[in-house]
């Protein structure tokens, strides 16, 4: 009876600190040890390197997204990188070359991360701004996203993700990454971000080596910054907007290849969760990243405990067991209702929802990770 009341209060600890507990502390760090980022007026050479695959349909706009940021146009150079598209992409790339975008195509089909290598060959900037073809950006993006690395401790920087729905209404991710927005935004005020927006951020050119091939180019950039004694942070002012998946029935398997290759990529970095060397930034990668990825066997060993307490000799404490458990039951019930046709579903229920299919796909995640799969080629997500 100890033993299975003491796992399931620690499975419930330890899921209330991967999602409330280590924000919370976050919180309370940033009002009483805050590190603001020496933000200035700096217009260093920047490099825009936009990554393309088969993208006929939005290249154009993205293009002329691209052309209307406000910064110095002599030092700011346009790369659109092609993973080898086989439509009529690169055609239309071709068209703006009087304006000064340039096309780069990688030689062979080898994924994002490639394609982005061949670009970062090619580009002069000594900034490296990164976008997807769907994110938009607002005019003074770039400007506002390179005002941070007027600071010499910072080495790469998020912008914040702003998702919409085709209708305009926030859907229950939407409400989920305004939560990591929130979180990155307190990370920065204390240490470090531990994750960066892959459709838009930016990085010195030194923080850009070694560049992996077959790992995410976002979350690596960030460790290699942290590699180099610098750390990344989030910008409220540098913001990209992109739409919601078209195809929903696309989601759960994106985030599964999402945490596949994160968990690639910390694993080939493990020595930055040595807190003797990497201080404050090691635990921020812990709290972040490995305790998010084992929330979903705390909450099956709070499920299983909290069952199994039901059966065995009451005790004083049975009757809220009683409650946790038709509470855990409840709450999965609604998921796996919700799962069949989330559209229907809205506020706290498609919320939680999203949640247990988000831990779901981490199960998935483990899965393909003990069975030595990873995930290297590349098609963009359809929004």
């Amino acid at each position: 009876m100890a033993m299975l009341e003491l796992l399931f209060w620690g499975c419930v600890a330890f899921v209330f600190y991967g999602y409330l507990g280590y924000p919370l502390i976050m919180f309370v760090l940033a009002r009483l040890f805050p590190r603001p980022v020496a933000r200035g007026d700096i217009t260093p050479p920047v490099s825009l390197i936009i990554t393309a695959r088969n993208e006929q349909a939005r290249i154009g706009d993205k293009i002329t997204n691209s052309l209307a940021l406000d910064y110095p146009r002599d030092r700011f150079e346009i790369i659109v990188t092609s993973d080898c598209s086989t439509d009529d992409t690169h055609a239309i790339v071709e068209r703006y070359a009087d304006q000064g975008v340039r096309l780069v195509v990688a030689p062979e089909r080898r994924g994002k991360e490639f394609a982005q290598k061949c670009a970062i060959r090619a580009s002069t900037g000594e900034i490296l701004v990164f976008s997807d073809v769907a994110t938009r950006l607002d005019p003074t993006g770039v400007r506002a996203i390179v005002a941070n690395f007027a600071d010499p401790g910072v080495g790469c920087v998020s912008s914040v993700d702003r998702l919409v729905d085709a209708d305009g209404t926030v859907s229950g991710e939407g409400a989920y990454v305004r939560y990591e927005m929130f979180l990155r935004s307190l990370e920065s005020q204390v240490g470090s971000v531990v994750g960066l927006s892959g459709s838009f951020f930016a990085a010195r050119r030194a923080c850009c080596d070694p560049w992996l091939e077959d790992l995410p180019s976002d979350f690596c950039t960030l460790l290699n910054t942290m590699q180099h004694g610098m750390r990344g942070v989030s910008d409220d002012q540098a913001i990209g907007y992109y739409p919601n998946l078209a195809n929903k029935s696309n989601e759960y398997g994106r985030k599964v290849r999402t945490v596949v290759r994160g968990m690639s990529g910390l694993g080939r970095h493990l020595h930055l969760l040595n807190p003797f060397r990497y201080g404050l930034a090691s635990w921020q990668l812990f709290s972040h990243k490995v305790c998010r990825w084992l929330v979903p066997f705390g909450m099956l060993g709070a499920l299983i405990a909290n069952l199994a307490l039901l059966f065995l000799p009451r005790t004083p404490l049975w009757p809220l067991y009683v409650v946790t458990a038709v509470v855990q039951l409840g709450a999965y019930a609604v998921a796996a209702n919700g799962a069949r046709d989330p559209e229907k579903q809205s506020g706290i229920p498609r919320l939680l929802t999203f949640l247990v299919l988000v831990n779901v796909s981490i199960l998935n995640a483990w899965v393909n990770v003990l069975r030595g799969r990873r995930v290297v080629a590349w098609e963009p997500s359809r929004r």
